[in-house]
């Protein structure tokens, strides 16, 4: 494909198989068939790898007898042969000087069925950093194609058929990717509302953060409401950057607000300075038992425990109508990221759950980040959900957060709590980040937001080139945090790197 990062039309669909090299060519897709396998080599996984690799196969117009090879790849074979594929690559004169080259291809390959998979693009993301590109200009040739799309209108329906008659491969595949891409970006959760109630839910709706359009998309999910500066739903989000189509999702505000003031009555009003010192040492020495809050504190416990426990039911019923929203592709088929804190993690984390439980459900959500989640840790809830988030979980979590602690006493005793400690699963996928010396207590994840984003590796509007999200490196992490207990700091000069504990310093150094 030649088009320019900056979206100027040279050739639109000149088929970089044409420019390769034979032995480019089964480097190209050997990278691919190995990628493929490190990235999803888990069983459920099996016919997505298949199909992407047969199909490229054909797209690069190389030998079927190829094609056993190249499944061998994607089934395991080959794991070394990353970088070996890809200086091959690099040293093809035609990508000498554009490797880029390679990402825009296979994202016209894997748009060309409308359907754009979050596995593939997390595979497209690899790719382009083991390549050496930079993730914007990956980022900038997507929202290319988008605006493409936007001046292509097509006046007949017969346009739409793609005829085998055709003798021109190179016409007949540049109306198949414009008809699949805009099948791809059809879809928008704009004003998406609840028809009617939905067993306890009352509130269900989609709030525009940005006014783009992206070939993915990103919805963020609000923990709680408070009076003031932080009422409304999209108030934590102002920073937030993930892509330029994103959505706040609006749920229960009555019962929202209700808990957020009662968090602020609980912190400002009954809880001395005092009082939290001790509770803050408590927490941090592992002491988690009834016995341990002090009983001027227990005695006024009815002014959160109702609304924490409405708002904990609630927040577990709109978690999975947000699986079934998503599974209708109100989204279009494009992947999806899902950023939350707090009871907003919650309903990630059903929703999660409720997709497991659903057929076709692997391929929607790219990335998924749960700030202060009140949620179960175990090993055995989180291993499941891997299956149906394509790249990573970031599980961001506050060792001192008391006030999540007393909320949640009744079940933290039995249970790990995610948003206090790591999830140790032994999946790359898995990446924990202590936020323990950004996040005082549990009202922090609405006030600190910002700062938080950029510690876990999400862009922000501020940010950096280099501080921008890149899948390479944190894979690499991932492995790495496996090994070392689960625990991981993303630090904002160097992400994918494995830190110290961050309580160390917002800062430290790997």
């Amino acid at each position: 494909m030649k088009m320019s990062c900056s979206g100027e039309d040279k050739e639109p669909l000149e088929l970089v198989g044409r420019l390769l090299s034979e032995p480019g060519r089964f480097a190209y897709g050997g990278l691919c068939g190995v990628t493929l396998s490190l990235l999803f080599s888990e069983e459920v996984h099996r016919q997505f790898r298949m199909k992407f690799i047969e199909g490229l196969v054909d797209w690069l117009q190389l030998s079927e007898s190829v094609l056993s090879v190249m499944e061998a790849f994607a089934n395991g074979m080959g794991g070394e042969g990353t970088d070996t594929f890809a200086d091959l690559l690099l040293k093809e004169p035609a990508l000498k000087d554009s490797p880029i080259l390679i990402t825009q291809d296979l994202v016209s390959f894997s748009l060309k069925d409308g359907y754009y998979d979050a596995r593939a693009r997390v595979l497209i993301r690899h790719i382009t950093w083991l390549l050496r590109i930079s993730f914007e200009e990956l980022e900038i040739f997507e929202e290319s194609l988008v605006e493409s799309l936007k001046g292509h209108k097509e006046t007949e329906s017969e346009e739409f058929q793609i005829s085998r008659k055709k003798k021109d491969r190179r016409k007949k595949l540049k109306r198949y990717f414009l008809i699949g891409l805009a099948t791809v970006g059809g879809g928008t959760v704009i004003g998406y509302k609840m028809k009617k109630r939905v067993g306890a839910i009352e509130e269900f709706e989609f709030l525009p953060l940005s006014h783009g359009n992206q070939l993915h998309v990103t919805i963020a999910v609000t923990g709680w409401l408070c009076t003031g500066k932080y009422g409304s739903f999209e108030a934590p989000w102002r920073s937030l950057l993930q892509s330029k189509e994103q959505y706040c999702l609006a749920w229960e505000s009555k019962y929202l607000m209700e808990l957020g003031n009662a968090l602020e009555s609980l912190l400002n009003g009954l809880v001395n300075m005092v009082a939290q010192e001790a509770l803050k040492y408590t927490v941090l020495s592992g002491i988690v038992t009834a016995l341990s809050w002090p009983a001027s504190l227990l005695t006024v416990a009815n002014v959160i425990d109702n609304p924490w426990g409405v708002c904990l039911s609630r927040s577990a019923e709109v978690g999975k109508h947000l699986a079934q929203v998503l599974l209708s592709r109100q989204q279009g088929k494009r992947p999806v990221t899902l950023v939350g804190f707090s009871l907003g993690a919650r309903v990630i984390y059903f929703c999660l759950q409720e997709l497991l439980q659903e057929k076709d459900s692997v391929g929607i959500i790219e990335d998924v980040v749960l700030l202060g989640a009140p949620v179960e840790g175990g090993a055995k809830h989180w291993q499941p959900l891997t299956k149906v988030v394509a790249g990573r979980i970031i599980n961001g979590y506050c060792r001192g957060d008391w006030l999540l602690n007393f909320v949640y006493r009744s079940s933290s005793v039995q249970l790990n709590v995610a948003g206090l400690q790591p999830i140790t699963i032994d999946d790359r996928k898995m990446i924990n980040v202590d936020l323990s010396s950004i996040v005082n207590g549990h009202l922090d994840y609405m006030k600190q937001m910002d700062t938080i984003l950029k510690a876990v590796g999400v862009k922000t509007k501020e940010c950096r080139l280099e501080d921008r999200w890149n899948l390479g490196p944190v894979f690499a992490m991932g492995e790495r945090c496996a090994k070392e207990g689960g625990e991981a700091t993303l630090d904002n000069t160097e992400i994918g790197s494995t830190g110290k504990d961050k309580s160390q310093g917002a800062n430290s150094q790997p």
